[in-house]
């Protein structure tokens, strides 16, 4: 692996527990949030699900969905395919797991109609995003939809104030246990509007320090 690639491995079996004591069950609540539009899915692809909490609900309210799961950690995939597994008796047979870094991940299936990255675009810098959307596009259907969620920043008041501190923290925090070096929330909404994509729906969390999105390629 690149020396420059976070390294999530240590992190894998308490990611959970870190994640509530710093808040609660809201970043939970904000990554379920699009599941049930994703009823209809047929082939996902879920981007740096870490312990795999979505595609383990994901597999078990769509017994029909494939779902490709890319993490550059492989501890991070052996607990999402043990979750999956727990869920889902054919998991082995509708799950498969990549180890790369999505910062060159290309796709070889060509049929993707839902992607899925929760918490994870923050780990990119802007180039980045667009790069990755950018090899995404030719493997997506054309009326493929991609859920978002995110840490946001409000435009004003207080609550800006308190997002900037709250993310500058977990900031600090990962790079100290995981080496991730960027140090802002990259504008992934216009990679997205670049190329094609539109917001159909979001939601928030946190009075606006978390987001949901669902995103839809225009198909006009």
């Amino acid at each position: 692996m690149d020396t420059n690639t976070p390294n999530f491995d240590s992190l894998a079996r308490a990611y959970r527990w870190m994640e509530y004591c710093s808040f609660g069950p809201m970043l939970e609540r904000c990554r379920f949030h699009f599941l049930s539009r994703c009823a209809q899915a047929r082939h996902a692809l879920v981007l740096g699900d870490g312990d795999g909490r979505f595609t383990a609900r994901l597999m078990a309210a769509n017994p029909a969905v494939q779902v490709d799961a890319v993490d550059a950690s492989a501890a991070m995939l052996a607990v999402l395919q043990g979750r999956a597994q727990s869920c889902c008796p054919d998991a082995d047979t509708r799950l498969h797991t990549i180890q790369a870094d999505l910062r060159g991940f290309t796709p070889t299936d060509k049929d993707y109609d839902l992607v899925v990255s929760h918490f994870f675009l923050d780990c990119l810098t802007d180039d980045d995003v667009s790069a990755l959307v950018e090899r995404l596009l030719p493997a997506l259907t054309e009326d493929a939809i991609w859920v978002v969620s995110e840490f946001s920043i409000p435009k004003k008041g207080l609550r800006r104030a308190a997002a900037r501190l709250a993310v500058r923290s977990l900031y600090f925090v990962f790079f100290v246990l995981a080496r991730l070096r960027v140090d802002r929330i990259p504008d992934y909404a216009k990679a997205f509007r670049d190329r094609g994509f539109h917001r159909r729906e979001d939601a928030e969390y946190l009075g606006g320090i978390l987001t949901a999105e669902l995103w839809k390629r225009r198909t006009d």
